[in-house]
C-alpha cells in the first residue's frame, strides 16, 4: 500500500510491544499499522500526510483480513491531539480536537469476552447500511432523516448516533459532564436495541459501571464483545472501577481489566532519551 503511493518501504528489524488485551476492541490492529507504517517511512527517509497514512492503513487491513472497516481508528491514531477527543469527518477525512473537561476521567474496562471483527456480523451490519442508503438514493445513511429510516433500527441507529456524536462535540466545551455520561449511555442502548451488536457481559458491564458512579458508558468497537468505555469524574475513577469490577466478576464469572486513558497525541517517534519526536 505504501509503494502504490509512491512509498518503497526500506527493509527494518523491529520488535513490538503493547499493553493493549488482544481482541478489546479498541484499535489496537489500527495503532499497529500506523505505528508500522511509520517506521517505515523514517527507515526509508521519506514522509507522509497523516491522512495517507490512515488510507494506507485502512486498505492494507481490508486487504489482510478481508473484512470492510473504516478510517476512523486509523486516523484517531495518527491524528490524535495531546488532552483532547476528535471530532472525525469520516467523508472530507477532517479532524477537529475537542478540548476534554479536567474534571472527566474516560476508562476502557475488557469484558474478558474476546471479539474477531472477522467471525463477527460486523461486514453484514455495514452491507445492510449501503443497502438502506441505496434503497433511499442516497450515498451514505449519514445524509439520511429520520423520518426515512424511523422503520428500520439499523438506519435508526446510524442517524441517531450521529447526532450523539455533534451533541458531545458540543458538550465537552461547555463541561457538561452530566450530559455527556447521559448521552454515552444511550447510544449503548442504541447499540444494543437497534444495531444489535452488544452481548450479554457487555450489558452487565455498563449497568454495573453506571451504577457504581460512572456518568455513563457504552461498548466501543464493532462490539460482540471487548470493551466498555466510561466517563466518570476524576475522583471517583476507583470507587468505580473496584465496585463495577467485583460486581460484574460476580455476575459473569468473568475478569475485567480496567485502564485509566489520557487524550494523547497522534503516534511518532520517540528519540533517545524519551523526548517525542513528531511524525
Amino acid at each position: 500500500e505504501l509503494a502504490a503511493r509512491g512509498r518503497p518501504a526500506a527493509g527494518i528489524d523491529a520488535v513490538l510491544a503493547s499493553d493493549v488485551p488482544l481482541g478489546s476492541g479498541l484499535s489496537s490492529s489500527a495503532a499497529l499499522e500506523v505505528a508500522c507504517a511509520l517506521a517505515l517511512a523514517h527507515a526509508a527517509g521519506w514522509g507522509l500526510e497523516p491522512v495517507s497514512v490512515a488510507e494506507a492503513c485502512r486498505s492494507a487491513e481490508e486487504m489482510a483480513t478481508g473484512v470492510p472497516c473504516g478510517i476512523m481508528d486509523q486516523l484517531t491514531s495518527v491524528a490524535g491531539v495531546e488532552g483532547a477527543a476528535l471530532l472525525v469527518d469520516c467523508r472530507s477525512l477532517e479532524t477537529v480536537p475537542v478540548p476534554l473537561p479536567e474534571e472527566l476521567a474516560v476508562l476502557a474496562v475488557h469484558s474478558g469476552v474476546t471479539r474477531a471483527l472477522a467471525g463477527s456480523e460486523y461486514a453484514a451490519r455495514r452491507r445492510a447500511c449501503e443497502a438502506l442508503a441505496a434503497k433511499l438514493g442516497l450515498g451514505s445513511l449519514r445524509d439520511a432523516t429520520m423520518a426515512q429510516v424511523q422503520h428500520d433500527p439499523f438506519g435508526r441507529h446510524v442517524v441517531t448516533e450521529t447526532e450523539r456524536v455533534l451533541e458531545v462535540a458540543r458538550l465537552l466545551p461547555e463541561g457538561d459532564v452530566e450530559r455527556i455520561g447521559t448521552v454515552l449511555s444511550e447510544s449503548h442502548a442504541s447499540l444494543r436495541d437497534d444495531f444489535r451488536v452488544s452481548i450479554p457481559e457487555l450489558d452487565v458491564l455498563v449497568e454495573e459501571l453506571v451504577a457504581a458512579g460512572a456518568l455513563g458508558a457504552r461498548l466501543t468497537g464493532a462490539g460482540f464483545g471487548g470493551s466498555v468505555v466510561a466517563v466518570c469524574e476524576r475522583s471517583t475513577v476507583d470507587r468505580v472501577v473496584e465496585h463495577a469490577s467485583r460486581r460484574y466478576e460476580r455476575r459473569t464469572r468473568r475478569t475485567p481489566t480496567a485502564f485509566t486513558c489520557r487524550a494523547a497525541a497522534g503516534a511518532g517517534r520517540i528519540a533517545p532519551g524519551g523526548a517525542s519526536v513528531a511524525a
